[in-house]
């Protein structure tokens, strides 16, 4: 049976987003195997984000309260296929930011980095999107600032002060003795993470941090003309900083989508257009569609046009990055031979190839047999 989300994150059936939140949060410090050592709070900790990211998400949940589960989105359901990934290449979800809310100076790690680190999402769009510019709503899970205490990490008459440990100085000394003598090492300092200051008064929802794990949903602007692999940078949309510091910046990796038609090299654009050999041999003018929407694009097919022959039409390809102008399309000429003729068309076809003084078939043509009699 599918699990109950509900009850996993302990609220009524009918309850706000606001209160969804909360519990999460509350449920999600009192699960996280940082903080958590029972055996299955690992597994207990998948479920409830399983359960946040349903009940969060507005789609999701009419889908979960309608049929008791949900199928998978696979980039649709709503919002754009997404891949969080930091620069360091590793997997980012929503438990590693918990990882990363729940680590720290608490933990004696390395000094705190202050400044939210870039986060990086992909976004796939089709080729026509990407000829026209797109407009497209992104959501991912990132540290958030905290909406209690404005980022600041400080709850109602706090303030930042010395940190008692270090003295302000963000480094502790120890002494160490050895058979060759005391030895000195001076480390980060584990209660402030190296910044020389601390909280006297946390906010009581981020603990002093000034940031939150999130669901964040924002809307792209997309030029046209982009290329696969194009990269879209968003300012301070990445991680949030530590007690307001400066927050990281979105990193859009654009994935289009292969079409079924055409084949885009760089703003050029190439597609296949089937011909009669009527019209390959006396020459037609033909339409393809065009990449922008009800756009009809005439290729002039020459006399005597070949099979695979490619014939350039100047201008109409893909437009160009966040300009005016556009590619070339390349048509690709394929002449159907045509079946089942009737007996007409047979005949014509016989005559012709009489005209030319061709064998088909083991047979010779009405008028060469009437050519030979003659002769």
């Amino acid at each position: 049976m599918a699990s109950d989300y509900y009850k996993i994150l302990e609220v009524a059936r009918d309850a706000t987003d606001s209160e969804i939140k909360k519990a999460f949060y509350r449920k999600a410090r009192e699960l996280h195997p940082d903080v958590n050592k029972s055996p299955d709070a690992e597994e207990r900790f998948k479920e409830l984000n399983e359960a946040y990211d349903v009940l969060s998400d507005t789609g999701k949940r009419a889908q979960y309260d309608r049929y008791g589960s949900v199928g998978s989105q696979g980039g649709g359901g709503g919002y754009q296929y997404v891949d969080l990934d930091d620069l360091f290449g590793s997997g980012f979800g929503m438990g590693d930011l918990f990882s990363t809310f729940f680590g720290g100076a608490a933990h004696g790690r390395a000094a705190i980095r202050r400044e939210g680190r870039d986060m990086g999402v992909g976004l796939k769009l089709t080729l026509e999107e990407v000829a026209t510019g797109a407009k497209k709503e992104i959501v991912y899970d990132r540290l958030a600032p905290c909406e209690t205490c404005k980022g600041t990490g400080l709850a109602e008459g706090g303030k930042m002060v010395a940190c008692a440990n270090c003295k302000g100085s963000g480094r502790v000394i120890s002494i160490q003795r050895t058979f060759l003598g005391d030895m000195q090492t001076q480390t980060t300092c584990p209660e402030c993470g190296g910044t020389g200051q601390t909280i006297d008064i946390p906010c009581p929802d981020c603990e002093g941090q000034g940031r939150l794990p999130d669901r964040q949903r924002i809307t792209v602007e997309v030029p046209h003309g982009i290329r696969d692999g194009q990269q879209l940078r968003l300012m301070g949309y990445g991680e949030a900083g530590l007690h307001g510091a400066v927050a990281g910046n979105l990193i859009v990796t654009v994935r289009v989508e292969q079409h079924r038609s055409f084949q885009r090299d760089g703003d050029d654009l190439h597609v296949r257009r089937q011909v009669s050999i009527t019209q390959a041999t006396l020459g037609a003018r033909v339409e393809v569609d065009g990449i922008l929407p009800n756009e009809k694009v005439e290729v002039e097919i020459p006399e005597g046009c070949q099979n695979e022959q490619v014939i350039r039409v100047k201008g109409r390809g893909m437009p160009r990055f966040k300009k005016d102008t556009r590619g070339d399309l390349y048509a690709h000429v394929l002449v159907i031979i045509p079946k089942n003729l009737t007996k007409r068309q047979q005949e014509l076809l016989e005559d012709l190839a009489a005209e030319f003084g061709d064998e088909i078939g083991g047979r010779k043509g009405p008028m060469q047999r009437l050519k030979d009699a003659l002769s």
